[in-house]
């Protein structure tokens, strides 16, 4: 199954609101699984695909936000140092 990055609204899913969302319709990380051996891009699709929002999810019972400076770390830098934290 593939998973189309480029078919998710990023900017929507920055406007979440992690104040307002239900926790029980966030995706706990912990939860997360991702097949190392894929190569980084499917890796990185697989993660949103099952994270539902990168901006926005729980560990364990907190909501989480995650937001990127302009000037700073790429999400795909972060996305990468995560991935191969796993």
């Amino acid at each position: 199954m593939s998973f189309d990055l480029s078919q998710v609204d990023f900017n929507a899913l920055r406007e979440v609101d992690v104040r307002t969302a239900d926790l029980d319709s966030l995706v706990d990380i912990k939860e997360i699984a991702i097949d190392q051996e894929l190569p980084r891009e499917q890796r990185m699709a697989e993660f949103v695909r099952q994270v539902r929002n990168p901006y926005c999810f729980k560990v364990g019972k907190i909501a989480v936000s995650v937001g990127f400076s302009q000037d700073g770390v790429t999400f795909e830098q972060r996305m990468e140092q995560y991935l191969k934290m796993l």
